[in-house]
């Protein structure tokens, strides 16, 4: 008879003829159900037919639903093992039961496959490491071949599936917000039935994007031109016919009407908040304001028990014959059972090589003893004294060698350190090793001649320096080079006491390295309560499979069996990667008694069991399974069991342990008595665990943890439970926390730690009113666990992989366990998974890194990774923040070949892993981001104006110099118009030279007096008239490279009567990209006729061209190149100043061309105000660096000198290409004392001269004669790179106050410029040329409430502003809010609103917009202002500040700040957020971050990074991306693209067009490295 047991969901083998199943059970009740059935000679094949009959009505049926088949079979099933086998070699974490548990829990998912826009990625960009060959052989059957049909099946079932249905637990990750835009190489993930919802978005588009396309990503190495759009099942809350637009009401998608009014939620705080004292400020900025914090669930379980009682283990046995110290035990066996046996070392085979008895052992350590002591420094110099700390390097291969140096070291009182033999000089966790050594005042090395010839050396032979190591002397222990001690020379044996015996070193969970200080007493003690424990008796073999340098594998080893006389055969790991079984066919051959092992034996042994039957275990009474700690080891346990009882191994000789290096062995199972009843199992209850409590597993979940036990408390010790965080608070009895052991045998201090000891070390446990209980110190042993009936006790994790998230624990090894039962076998290499939490955000973020197999397609990859989300998401209750693929054998490693976790994390953080896959899932796990701000409505500008006078705030505005009050002596007073002056100039100094212009190697091409350019702009006005026949007013667009050329033309038209339009020529190059933008403003701005040279000419007319646009249709093209000389009969004189002058015509950062109308009058104006401010005359030269055609370049460049009087030297920029150094060589050659520039000019020069200083002194430029050098720019002043370029040429003598910027925008090319007379701080007066521009430190938070609220440098969220120049004379400003129309005060951030004489007169359009014209050009304020004034909006938003410095006339200096254009802002959670901000974080993260953009696309912040490094590093970028706009903006990233250098476009003002870069991403055109889409 075979009895059936059905319990709830544990699997595990009783006795071979007994199992005991659970299984999930979703329609049944509770209880137990017993099947009798008699059965004869039942086959294998009969019996799991039959069984899985019986067991049908009680498993879910997901076979189809998920291509992941459920097929429960028996443990003892050899057939069975084989299939589980491949790749998957972690054992740790196997169990069946938990693999039917994540099976059940994806199988209540009902939808085919995820909904998640899969990654795109370039095929040529990830090339897999090959697999390592010193790993064990995959021994995978056909099982893999099975699945993967299975998988086939289930793929081709998936995409006749649609999208719809896409609900449960994707739709709770994305939370409204997950879209994807490129990933059209991926569409796998089902049918376009879905398109018809949002059609809408592909208006821009001729054809619609084809969303049908299932092209495979795998097979395809051609990107399809397509564009996936969202698809329309995965928007919480939405119909599938709703308006997408109803869901960006708010930030998140939800209603605004479902939320408490902020403002009774705010005065609700406020009753509840103790007064403050009034800030100065508006806003207030409180952490609880940032961060929503979750509050506690009210169903969350609660520890109900009583406060536990510390639980003693029974009393150490007083027995006459123990050493008093192990060296006497030693020196006892090695004297008079000289010929026993005490360790043998096998060769790589798995074959003995050589034993060493205890005869030799005890003469050894003698000898070395003698020689450490005696014979390494002189007799009065003697290297190392009794006390000193040696390290003992020894390869894990040569057992012999390190006891002898052990023991050699205890006999000559030093204190060994042993560590692992260092392979590389940078080996992980290297340093931290070396940290320990420095710490220990290691000056020593003790190895073997091999090992020192296998350290890596340097090209003299010499043993390189080991990153953070101390230098060290390496002694080589070998018997030939040690001295014999003479007769009368014998160690001193004392009395075990409390001095140090050995230091055994522990990484922690943050990889820091401590070396845990054993005492000898303690030694001593722990190797009798073992002794005690195991029952151990002299002459016993024991088999040992673990390091024997530390841990379980040094105690039984290599002191416990001294202390007994054991005899210990040590199996080199390296013997078990090539014969797994080799520890099994030892304890065969030896009868052995004793076997140490780790799960991962266990499970290797198993799957090489067909290779050899005949092996019998009857001889073990005792099966140490030192990781039997580990809440997964239960199911390798039982699994051996079942496979091996019948080669004679005993069910009651399995004995888990726990053990750590603090509290050294914590708990062990004594080796039961046949026949007696096998000890409990405890099925827990995960998320009573994440609550720290125990609660019995009886709701019907998958969610359980079946835990052993690993026996009682030791002998002679004492254990109680504490509460792992705060102070040592004693647990309740249904309570987890973290075991603490008190007793002789622990550690007793981290070496030279003494802070960290005693709170390790000296724990004084108190109970819940905070008093001690007893005064007997604890050693906390880093378990977590309880201690349950009968004292025996369980460990359910350790407090290094504790995960705390939003207040719940979550132990790391249960979501590897997780990760593991989900068909890893085809993704994931080995087994390999690392998971580890990083802080984000205010809380703790899961992640997850695995291994990814070398042949593991990207679908398999992607499928893998979707349905870990939903496997941990369903049983852990857990998000995971990001899930990262590695290639295979990339991960570091520990010595004995595990994950070195702190050393992965760090790669994670520092951007150094490398992931091939990787998936982000913010929205899942960020559930503290604070609110979406409310914007407050009726508050009208009255009520604000009212505000601020009762707050005693002035509203914000400031103006320049009143003109009217400046006297000017000069000529230029009594001409209106600029060609006047001109012909002013040409009669009264006609020869003084107005223009140079240079070329690349700094010599003059071409020169202009006042003259000359008087007599070519007649000859460009005759050929108007005559070649052009143009009438006066007509519009005449001017197609010139820079130079003086563009100056001739310019003021040809304006003698001629024409309006000139300035544009950019077409780039010979780019042809395609540059002349549509050419003939768009010829088509727009109506012109009759084009000026231009030869050259370009024929450019515009060549088959080239043809393909861009319509050459036919061009208007008239006139050649001014070789104009017959010819005087003008007359000038044109315009009847009135407000006549046009000239068209300015520029592409704005969102991607409009808009062209202005400048008038006369304003030109003169301009031109008035430049040359007051900078102190313009004619025996002046400023050289100018900038494009000439738009905004203040185009005034500097064309108008100024005619207007001052000055000389312009003249640079092209595009020629500081081919010759870095021609800008500052010419400033330095012609001791220039004003110069312009663009940011892309000095970028330039920053990046390209940074290192070449050395170069610029030697060509002898110096800097000291610039008084000012001014960036023009329309937008906020970029102090990082103005810093830079003033520290870097200070060396040559540029002035730290020389650099300053300019402020212009469409309405008005100058608003400010360089500050220039005298300014007093207090009573001094500071030199003309100004102080440095006031710098502030604003508020990041407040700035995006439109708030302006100044903090201290270094204050967090600190934003660093430089005010924006000086304003000109004749110029006011006031800050206004964009909304309401009114202005605004001190403390608020508003738009900059403009009036001045040389503000443009509006907008020059096709259809001549009124409204824009009028809401632009000719604004009044809605309220406070009884001038009605005429404002023009700048469209730029800034605010005032009034500054401590008073101009030489008496007054306080305002200062004006640009932050930002309103226009590129994006709103989103309610707040108004400022690209570059964003975009400046982002670029700090990784040194390969080239350059960085963001965009909003449907409510999605969309990042795109330029790769300047390897596309290796690409998906390194996503996390530290993702990471750092949660931190420090509280936003979360929809989409991340990473892409080549040189993608982001950028406007000859250096500035970043965002929305061209949008466009080309939504049509697909950026060819992107890498697009991950969080989810």
């Amino acid at each position: 008879m075979i009895k059936l047991e059905i319990v709830p969901r544990s699997i595990h083998v009783l006795q071979n003829n007994a199992t005991e199943i659970s299984c999930n059970r979703p329609h049944q009740g509770e209880g137990n159900v017993t099947f009798l059935f008699a059965l004869g000679d039942i086959t294998q094949k009969g019996y799991e037919k039959k069984r899985a009959k019986l067991l049908a009505p009680y498993i879910p049926q997901t076979q189809g639903k998920y291509g992941i088949s459920v097929q429960i079979k028996t443990s003892s099933s050899s057939k069975y093992h084989r299939a589980r086998s491949g790749g998957a070699r972690d054992e740790r974490y196997r169990s069946d039961i938990h693999t039917e548990a994540v099976q059940a829990a994806l199988a209540h998912h009902k939808e085919q496959k995820m909904a998640l826009p899969m990654p795109t990625k370039r095929r040529s960009t990830f090339v897999q490491s090959p697999a390592d060959v010193c790993t064990p052989p995959d021994t995978s059957s056909a099982s893999e071949d099975e699945g993967s049909l299975r998988r086939q099946a289930a793929l081709s079932a998936a995409l006749h599936q649609s999208l719809q249905n896409a609900e449960s637990w994707i739709n709770r990750s994305i939370q409204g917000s997950s879209t994807s835009s490129s990933a059209s190489s991926t569409l796998s993930h089902g049918d376009g039935k879905g398109t018809s919802g949002f059609l809408h978005f592909t208006e821009n588009f001729s054809i619609p994007p084809d969303v049908t396309a299932t092209t495979s990503s795998s097979s395809s190495s051609a990107r399809p031109a397509t564009i996936d759009l969202p698809p329309s099942g995965i928007v919480k809350g939405m119909h599938k016919g709703s308006n997408r637009a109803s869901l960006m009401d708010t930030a998140d998608g939800v209603p605004v009407s479902s939320r408490v009014s902020t403002k009774i939620q705010q005065l609700l705080n406020t009753l509840k908040r103790p007064k403050r004292p009034p800030l100065k400020e508006f806003f207030v900025d409180d952490f609880e304001e940032i961060v929503e914090v979750p509050q506690p669930d009210p169903n969350q379980p609660k520890p109900e028990g009583r406060q536990m009682t510390p639980v003693k283990g029974e009393p150490l046995g007083v027995i006459c014959n123990w050493p008093p110290a192990l060296e006497a035990a030693l020196q006892r066996w090695g004297t008079t059972q000289a010929r026993c046996p005490c360790l043998t070392a096998l060769d790589v085979t798995g074959k003995p090589v050589y034993t060493l008895t205890y005869g030799k052992l005890w003469s050894r350590s003698l000898k070395l003893a003698y020689t450490l002591l005696n014979k390494l420094g002189t007799k009065n110099e003697p290297v190392l004294k009794p006390g000193d700390r040696v390290a003992l390097v020894y390869p894990n291969n040569d057992p012999v060698m390190f006891m002898v140096a052990f023991y050699g070291c205890l006999l000559a009182e030093v204190i060994p350190v042993p560590i692992e033999v260092p392979l590389t000089r940078k080996d992980a966790g290297g340093q931290q090793i070396g940290f320990l050594l420095g710490s220990c005042g290691i000056t020593l090395a003790l190895t073997t001649e091999v090992c020192l010839k296998g350290l890596p050396k340097t090209q003299n032979g010499e043993i390189v320096q080991f990153k953070g190591w101390p230098r060290l002397k390496w002694v080589v222990t070998d018997s030939k080079y040690l001295s014999k001690s003479p007769k009368d020379w014998q160690p001193s044996i004392s009395t075990a006491g409390t001095e140090p015996a050995y230091i055994e070193y522990k990484t922690s969970k943050e990889g820091s390295v401590m070396g845990v200080t054993v005492s000898r007493i303690a030694m001593l003690a722990h190797c009798q309560a073992l002794s005690q424990a195991c029952s151990y008796s002299e002459g016993e073999t024991i088999v040992n499979v673990l390091d024997f340098k530390k841990d379980a594998g040094l105690w039984h080893g290599m002191l416990t069996n001294v202390m007994n006389k054991m005899h210990t055969l040590s199996v080199p790991y390296s013997v078990m990667k090539t014969c797994p079984l080799s520890w099994v066919q030892r304890v065969h051959t030896h009868k052995a008694r004793v076997a140490l092992v780790k799960c991962r034996d266990l499970h290797w042994a198993m799957m090489a069991h067909r290779d050899q039957r005949d092996v019998s275990l009857s001889s073990l009474r005792m099966l140490i399974v030192t990781d039997g700690a580990n809440p997964w080891s239960v199911s390798s346990c039982d699994a051996f069991l079942s496979l091996f009882q019948s080669h004679g191994l005993k069910p009651e000789a399995i004995c888990p342990c726990a053990t750590s290096p603090e509290a050294m062995t914590v708990a062990i199972r004594r080796p039961g008595v046949p026949g007696a009843p096998l000890p409990g199992r405890a099925v827990l209850s995960m998320n009573g665990l994440s609550y720290g409590v125990i609660r019995v597993n009886t709701e019907d979940k998958n969610s359980a943890l079946t835990v052993q036990d690993v026996g009682h408390v030791m002998p002679g010790g004492m254990m109680c439970i504490v509460k792992p965080d705060g102070s040592p608070q004693l647990c309740k009895t249904d309570e987890i926390g973290e075991i603490c052991v008190s007793s002789r045998t622990g550690g007793m201090m981290y070496y030279g730690l003494t802070g960290v000891t005693k709170n390790m070390f000296e724990v004084i446990p108190v109970n819940s009113a905070g008093s001690p209980v007893g005064d007997t110190p604890f050693v906390r042993s880093g378990l977590l666990g309880f201690v349950g009936p009968g004292s025996l006790v369980f460990v359910v994790g350790k407090m290094d992989g504790l995960l705390t998230v939003s207040g719940r624990r979550h132990n790391a090894d249960d979501i590897v366990a997780t990760g593991l039962a989900v068909e890893s076998i085809k993704t994931v290499y080995r087994g390999r998974i690392a998971v580890f939490s990083v802080s984000v955000f205010y809380d703790e973020r899961i992640v997850v890194v695995a291994e990814q197999r070398p042949d593991a397609s990207e679908e398999d990859s992607f499928q893998w990774m979707s349905r870990v989300l939903q496997a941990i998401d369903s049983i852990h209750q857990v998000g995971v923040y990001c899930l990262a693929l590695v290639p295979a054998n990339t991960l570091p490693k520990t010595p004995l070949g595990g994950i070195h976790l702190s050393q992965t994390k760090q790669h994670f953080l520092e951007g150094f892993l490398h992931p091939c896959n990787i998936l982000m899932c913010p929205h899942t796990c960020v559930t503290n981001l604070p609110k979406p701000r409310q914007k407050q409505p009726g508050v009208g500008p009255a009520s604000v104006m009212v505000g601020n006078l009762v707050a005693g705030k002035r509203i914000a505005q400031a103006a320049g110099r009143d003109l009217g009050q400046i006297e000017e002596n000069d000529l230029v007073r009594k001409h209106q118009f600029l060609t006047e002056v001109l012909q002013w100039r040409a009669q009264a100094t006609p020869d003084h030279t107005l223009f140079l212009l240079l070329n690349a190697k700094g010599t003059t091409v071409c020169t202009a007096t006042c003259l000359q350019l008087h007599k070519r702009a007649e000859r460009i006005a005759s050929a108007l008239y005559d070649k052009g026949h143009l009438n006066a007013g007509d519009n005449v667009v001017l197609l010139y490279p820079p130079g003086i050329e563009l100056i001739v033309a310019f003021y040809g038209c304006l003698y001629a009567g024409c309006i000139p339009v300035t544009v950019r020529p077409p780039h010979a190059q780019n042809l395609t990209a540059t002349l549509p933008t050419v003939r768009m403003i010829v088509d727009v701005s109506k012109a009759a006729c084009i000026l231009t040279t030869q050259a370009l000419l024929r450019l515009l007319k060549s088959r080239e061209a043809a393909t861009a646009v319509d050459v036919k249709t061009w208007p008239a093209i006139i050649d001014t190149d070789d104009l017959p000389r010819k005087r003008l009969p007359q000038i044109y004189k315009p009847p009135t100043p407000e006549m046009l002058a000239y068209l300015d015509f520029s592409v704005s950062t969102t991607g409009m061309l808009t062209g202005v109308k400048m008038s006369h009058s304003a030109v003169s104006a301009l031109c008035r105000a430049i040359k007051l401010q900078c102190e313009l005359y004619s025996s002046r030269q400023i050289a100018i660096c900038l494009d000439p055609y738009c905004g203040l370049g185009f005034t500097l460049w064309c108008l100024c000198s005619v207007y001052s009087g000055h000389q312009s030297i003249l640079i092209p920029p595009m020629e500081l290409e081919s010759n870095l150094f021609l800008w500052l060589s010419t400033v330095s050659q012609y001791k220039i004392r004003d110069t312009f520039c663009s940011y892309s000019v000095m970028e330039l020069c920053t990046k390209g001269l940074g290192n070449q200083m050395e170069v610029l002194k030697a060509r002898g430029i110096n800097l000291s004669c610039v008084r000012t050098c001014v960036v023009v720019a329309e937008e906020r002043p970029r102090i990082s790179l103005t810093q830079s370029f003033s520290k870097l040429f200070k060396d040559i003598g540029l002035s730290s106050r020389a650099v300053s910027t300019t402020f212009g925008s469409r309405v008005n090319v100058a608003i400010c410029l360089q500050v220039s007379e005298g300014y007093l701080m207090g009573q001094t007066l500071l030199g003309t040329s100004g102080p440095d521009p006031t710098t502030v430190y604003v508020d990041l938070k407040s700035l995006r409430h439109d708030r302006v609220r100044l903090v201290e440098r270094g204050a967090p969220q600190s934003l660093l502003l430089s005010e924006s120049g000086k304003i000109l004379p004749g110029v006011k400003v006031i800050i206004v809010n964009p909304e309401t129309k009114g202005p605004v005060g001190d403390s608020h951030l508003g738009e900059i609103w403009v009036n001045s004489p040389h503000t443009a007169s509006g907008y020059y359009t096709i259809y001549d917009n009124e409204s824009l014209q009028a809401d632009h050009f000719n604004t009044r304020l809605s309220f406070g202002d009884a001038a009605q004034t005429f404002w023009a909006r700048t469209g730029y938003l800034g605010f005032v500040r009034r500054t401590e410095l008073t101009a030489a006339s008496g007054d306080r200096h305002d200062a004006l700040y640009v932050v930002g254009a309103l226009d590129e802002t994006l709103e989103l959670r309610g707040l108004r957020y400022h690209p570059i901000d964003i975009e400046t974080s982002v670029s700090r993260t990784h040194r390969s971050i080239a350059e960085c953009a963001v965009f909003t696309w449907t409510n999605l912040l969309v990042v795109v990074v330029e790769l300047c490094g390897c596309e290796q590093e690409a998906l390194d970028l996503v996390p530290l991306v993702t990471n750092v706009v949660l931190e420090e903006h509280y936003l979360i990233v929809g989409v991340v693209v990473v892409v080549d250098p040189g993608v982001i476009p950028i406007n000859s003002r250096g500035e970043k067009q965002r929305m061209h870069l949008r466009d080309s991403f939504l049509a697909d055109q950026l060819d992107p490295i890498y697009v991950a889409y969080n989810m």
